[in-house]
């Protein structure tokens, strides 16, 4: 989808007022629409950058750990309630459970012990789980969210366990491969952007070391560039329940990457940051923000010289990858930078209405006799066929358009399972009357009948 002039003109404004406000040597940023880049903006005193660029991608690399370990779970090579010490013995807090790990609710401290890691070369896997002792639980595990990097090396050391390779041969086997993300990298490869520190009073720079993490890779390694980010972008981006949009596509329309209720998994709050106000959360190795009516997914990240962010809106397929080569952004932060164009796109740039009606197919026969209305507790309710998807739609009737719609998806004759609305997971089994025909519809025990007012 190509944005409007005004809408790129937007886009161009922000980024160049966050490189000068915030004083960084160079800011850009791609808006990601319907699975491909719709404008990409930047801002630089020196050559700009381009989305060819490459810039440390810092936290963000978290979420392709994340995506690497929910892989491994759904090819039944470990499960997310399994107990870390079940896979990567060794250490003294092995009873806390994966799924903790992954959400920032295992009551981890945020670094491991010594140097900060962010500007020392990193330690083996074998060091980082020999110096972790119970002094590092900072909380009894799920009493509240407390972020760590700490986590995410454990988390990585448990993908080597598991898969024999290490923690990078696996993410790139997995993700980057497959997504076609041949510009992620685990070292940065020319062209790349310099990282700084601006000092505050007189505005020169400090070029940062690029160290490498180590065991604590997995927490923010990687280098990218926008237009290799926006392909994980675009992945996030699926709304729920459907299957990621790339432009261009992946090479083979076979690789698998991650199934729809996988990613739904990931975005799906698993603990809140913010309990008083609910702004912010997070789920499985992503960052979730909730701002009015909208909520965004993604993570940002930042590493000695290098700040970055990637965000989505998942209903509308949008997203935003921005970077910038310096440590702060003055008056601002890259989150705030992120989110503030993927608004500017959203409000200007509303999603595309859905595609025109057209006649469908007539459902088959044993289907027919479950469409048309249908009474619970004298509340009305419709059930229709949609021949796109093969699926049972029922929506209560006092709420128009407006209202709850549940779909359902044949399972074991005569039932049905739920795919949406507050009856998703649930079953729906068909009632027949002496003669053969259709009587009630039974939804979790909720029995729905022709009569409003059936015999008691």
């Amino acid at each position: 989808m190509v944005l409007s002039l005004q809408t790129m003109k937007r886009v161009d404004d922000i980024v160049a007022k966050s490189q000068a406000g915030g004083r960084a040597p160079s800011v850009v940023a791609a808006v990601v629409r319907d699975g491909a880049i719709a404008h990409v903006a930047s801002a630089s005193e020196s050559p700009g950058p381009d989305r060819d660029t490459q810039y440390r991608i810092g936290s963000i690399t978290k979420s392709l750990t994340a995506a690497v370990v929910l892989r491994l779970r759904d090819d039944e090579r470990l499960g997310l309630d399994d107990p870390l010490g079940e896979h990567l013995p060794g250490t003294e807090v092995g009873a806390v459970p994966l799924r903790q790990l992954l959400a920032h609710a295992g009551g981890l401290q945020r670094e491991p012990d010594g140097d900060w890691w962010e500007r020392c070369a990193g330690s083996s896997l074998e060091a980082l789980v020999g110096g972790i002792t119970p002094a590092k639980l900072a909380f009894p595990a799920y009493q509240r969210f407390h972020y760590s990097n700490l986590a995410y090396g454990l988390l990585g050391g448990v993908v080597e366990r598991i898969t024999g390779q290490s923690w990078w041969e696996a993410v790139s086997s997995r993700l980057l491969g497959p997504l076609g993300m041949g510009r992620t990298t685990y070292e940065p490869q020319e062209p790349f952007a310099r990282g700084y520190v601006v000092h505050p009073w007189h505005g020169t720079l400090r070029e940062e070391p690029r160290i490498d993490a180590g065991a604590l890779a997995p927490a923010g390694q990687l280098w990218s560039t926008a237009a290799d980010l926006a392909r994980w972008a675009a992945v996030l981006a699926a709304p729920s329940g459907a299957a990621p949009v790339l432009s261009p596509p992946l090479a083979k329309a076979d690789v698998p990457v991650l199934a729809p209720s996988t990613l739904d998994e990931m975005a799906a709050p698993a603990v809140i940051a913010d309990p008083d106000a609910w702004t912010n959360g997070y789920g499985l190795g992503l960052q979730l923000w909730r701002r009015g009516e909208r909520v965004y997914v993604g993570h940002t990240g930042s590493m000695p010289g290098y700040l970055a962010v990637l965000v989505v809106h998942r209903s509308s397929r949008t997203g935003v990858v921005a970077y910038a080569n310096a440590y702060s952004l003055r008056g601002t932060g890259i989150g705030t930078l992120g989110l503030s164009i993927l608004e500017a796109v959203l409000d200007n740039e509303p999603a595309a209405p859905p595609p025109a009606w057209r006649p469908g197919a007539p459902p088959p026969d044993e289907v027919a006799p479950l469409c048309g209305r249908w009474w619970w507790m004298g509340r009305e309710y419709e059930a229709r066929w949609d021949a796109t998807r093969s699926e049972l739609v029922i929506a209560d009737l006092r709420n128009g358009d407006d209202g709850d719609e549940w779909r359902f998806t044949p399972d074991t004759a005569p039932r049905w399972r739920g795919r949406t609305g507050e009856n998703a997971g649930e079953v729906l089994t068909v009632i027949y009357d002496e003669a053969g025909g259709v009587a009630a519809l039974d939804i979790a025990t909720f029995v729905f009948t022709r009569d409003p007012l059936p015999p008691q």
